[in-house]
């Protein structure tokens, strides 16, 4: 096909295609991927940690015993089974969920789609954090909204600035939040911040969309409780097993009221009419039958040695003025660098010294963030940490 042809292609695209573009997430794959590059890029979890006789076992149970199941089709909701399970995950940190009310999804970057879909017309405003996960940047901006940005600190999202905003007469479709070791930034918020966000919210008629990959992987302190523990009527939540299992069964869920959940089902059907039969009874089986904790724990203990392996990497080797959070759980350090550093336009020389990161502007729908950078110390070893971390830093100090 000639590019001619290609070009009157593109003419005929929804308008809203043109406000969407490929992560630099995305884009970083490629180069990220080679063998001689420390990738502290990608936020692949380590699933090596896993029991392979455990996955295996949940595999062989399913083909043998309920294949015909497996292979078929199956319900927009998803199987009962499976949502049984789900309900049980939730419980464990302290939400309780009826399992009529999830449906599962092919990963929460599939509710964050359906979410998305149901709530926003072009122009309508949402509120996310900054910095936001890109993920759920690519799927909102799909759908046109206005960005309103609350900044984040060491305790989270700053909700009185929401609040001014609110009481100005700002009217946003919902609220999202990644409460629990953030994406990007590594921060949780604080028990203060979240009854506030819950009450602020609730009062003005402002769902709130709570994003909880990483919840179970703290490393040290306390649990803090779910928002939608505080709120379960306003709280539409987003859960996924790709953190405490494996993120290549694609199986996420949503909890929502009936109302809500009735009209997102409407929305998965529309999409993909169901989920794979086959991944869902896999992972129904690994968390009823199988040692999931065990596992839940080995992961934990991987990913606490690489966050202290890159927390002492920065101290020894980013240069004077950078600063960086220092989170109590999850998959990722956000850094900032002292000015006139630009992360986005360094990338490429890091490349060429063997090392990949995010730039920060790729976690803002603007050009913000041209000093910070997203840090993941869940898949490298430690090794490959602090030599991914001097190189890092001999650039910065080299180009300051």
């Amino acid at each position: 096909m000639a590019t001619s042809d290609l070009e009157v292609f593109a003419d005929l695209f929804a308008a809203r295609v043109k406000g969407m573009s490929a992560s630099e997430v995305r884009a970083l794959f490629a180069v990220a991927s080679r063998p001689e590059v420390v990738s502290l890029a990608g936020g692949m979890p380590y699933v090596q940690a896993l029991s392979t006789e455990a996955v295996l076992a949940a595999i062989r149970t399913v083909i043998e015993e309920r294949g015909a199941v497996a292979l078929q089709y199956g319900s927009g909701q998803g199987h009962p089974g499976l949502r049984e399970q789900l309900a049980m995950i939730m419980a464990a940190e302290g939400i309780e969920a009826d399992p009529d009310h999830l449906v599962v999804t092919d990963g929460a970057q599939q509710g964050l789609d359906l979410v998305a879909k149901l709530f926003i017309d072009p122009g309508d405003t949402i509120v996310v954090e900054a910095p936001a996960y890109v993920g759920a940047l690519s799927a909102f901006s799909a759908y046109e909204p206005a960005y309103f940005q609350v900044p984040l600190d060491d305790d989270g999202m700053q909700v009185e600035v929401l609040a001014t905003a609110l009481a100005g007469g700002l009217r946003p479709k919902f609220v999202y939040t990644v409460p629990n070791f953030n994406n990007p930034a590594g921060v949780t918020l604080s028990y203060e911040r979240r009854r506030r966000l819950a009450d602020l919210c609730r009062h003005h008629g402002v769902p709130i969309l709570e994003d909880n990959p990483y919840g179970m992987l703290r490393f040290d302190g306390d649990p803090v409780p779910a928002l939608r523990t505080l709120d379960p009527g306003n709280v539409i939540y987003l859960g996924t097993v790709s953190k405490v299992f494996a993120p290549g069964v694609r199986i996420g869920w949503i909890l929502a009221r009936p109302d809500i959940l009735e009209q997102l089902i409407l929305q998965k059907e529309a999409a993909n009419l169901c989920s794979s039969q086959l991944t869902q009874l896999v992972t129904e089986e690994y968390f009823a039958h199988q040692d999931w904790r065990g596992g839940l724990t080995a992961l934990v203990e991987a990913y606490r040695g690489r966050r202290d392996a890159m927390l002492d990497a920065l101290e020894q080797h980013f240069p004077r003025g950078s600063t960086w959070t220092h989170p109590r759980g999850g998959f990722y350090v956000w850094a900032t660098v002292p000015p006139p550093l630009d992360t986005q336009a360094l990338l490429p020389k890091a490349i060429e010294r063997r090392v990949a990161y995010v730039p920060g502007t790729a976690f803002y729908p603007g050009d913000d963030g041209r000093d910070r950078m997203r840090l993941s110390f869940c898949y490298p070893t430690a090794e490959d940490i602090r030599i991914g971390v001097e190189r890092i830093g001999a650039l910065l100090r080299d180009e300051a």
